[in-house]
């Protein structure tokens, strides 16, 4: 699940170079927490945070197929 976060935030932002994913197990779910630089926080949240939507969905399909819930933090 982080190389999914991971492969689709670099092909939106600018600076993929400077994308991270860390992957914490919190007990009851798994928290994928991603970094980017901070010109690109606008690409990654979007309008209306479209985007940030998008990833978190697609987080969690994801995670429904491994049979545990996933929590995506954008900072």
């Amino acid at each position: 699940m982080k190389e999914l976060v991971e492969l689709v935030a670099k092909a939106i932002v600018d600076h993929p170079d400077q994308v991270e994913v860390t992957e914490d197990d919190a007990g009851d779910h798994i928290l994928l927490r991603l970094k980017v630089a901070e010109e690109d926080m606008g690409r990654i949240i979007g309008k209306q945070g479209r985007i940030a939507n998008a990833l978190r969905t697609l987080l969690r399909v994801a995670a429904a197929r491994r049979g545990v819930r996933a929590v995506l933090e954008i900072g």
